[in-house]
């Protein structure tokens, strides 16, 4: 049931790795538009049966259901977020029993299909929280606005340090935290889902251009970036730009001291929440 909603020989070059590259607790598929399958992790045989030279050239449809292909094609035409991302919770897509949550967007005319396992419990608990944090949620300048925001994010993602970061000529940054961090967030771009800094990614098959899956929300991190966030104690993100009728005001960084199991759902609900922020934001600008 679908419910819509300088490196030895031996070894690949980090950098590269990770502009090809998935994290190991997801699959990722990169489909044609009459969805054929070009490429696919090299951990696909794991969640869906298939060694990904199998997949290759292959329409999805001859290794999935028929209703939940059906239902995720219906989904991409009519179901997006404001960054053009669309997800899918409890899909089970094989003849075995095991239901993922899938997020799917159009990239350079390819779609990025990307999957987690889900969880066996808390469905939409997540989703449930942003009206009841919302509520309250105005202040009466920017920088109580923005301070509350980042306190009850926190709340609702459980993360240990949330940083609200507005863009432009006056950046500011905003902070609630409940643990000590050797250094301030780190203004590099990440992954907006990283689940645990300290594991190694997994490449996709066949290898293709560099930064061909830039957008995709578990993409593997390069070993500069694991580096970077393990040496600042941190080995989990969440993370959602703070966009306002298309322009991005600014983005939200959630962190963690220990790993994460990865969830779409809490994504969304934070991406959800930033989106009233945003409007709250531009209601103190009038």
């Amino acid at each position: 049931m679908t419910q819509m909603v300088s490196i030895a020989p031996t070894e690949p070059p980090r950098t590269q790795l990770a502009e090809d590259s998935a994290q190991a607790c997801s699959f990722m598929l990169e489909l044609s538009p009459d969805w054929l399958v070009l490429r696919a992790s090299e951990n696909s045989h794991g969640f869906l049966g298939e060694y990904p030279a199998r997949l290759i050239g292959e329409p999805l449809s001859s290794f999935t259901l028929a209703q939940p292909l059906h239902d995720l094609r219906n989904s991409l035409s009519r179901q997006r977020s404001s960054n053009g991302i669309a997800r899918a919770y409890r899909t089970r897509l094989t003849a075995e029993p095991r239901f993922f949550d899938i997020a799917f967007q159009q990239v350079d005319g390819r779609l990025l299909l990307e999957g987690l396992p889900s969880s066996n419990d808390g469905f939409g608990d997540s989703l449930g929280a942003v009206s009841r944090l919302i509520d309250g949620l105005a202040g009466d300048t920017h920088a109580a606005l923005l301070d509350n925001a980042a306190r009850r994010l926190r709340a609702l993602t459980g993360f240990d340090r949330v940083t609200v970061t507005l863009k432009g000529q006056n950046k500011k940054q905003f902070e609630s935290s409940r643990s000590q961090f050797r250094t301030p967030a780190s203004a590099r771009v990440m992954p907006a889902i990283v689940a645990d800094a300290a594991v190694e990614p997994v490449g996709l098959y066949p290898a293709a251009k560099p930064q061909s899956i830039a957008h995709a929300l578990l993409r593997g991190l390069s070993g500069a970036e694991r580096d970077e966030l393990q040496s600042n104690g941190v080995r989990s993100i969440l993370s959602v730009p703070l966009v306002r009728q298309g322009r991005e005001l600014g983005h939200v960084r959630c962190e963690s001291q220990a790993a994460r199991t990865p969830s779409l759902e809490l994504h969304a609900a934070a991406e959800l929440f930033t989106q009233m922020v945003a409007v709250e934001l531009d209601r103190l600008a009038d």
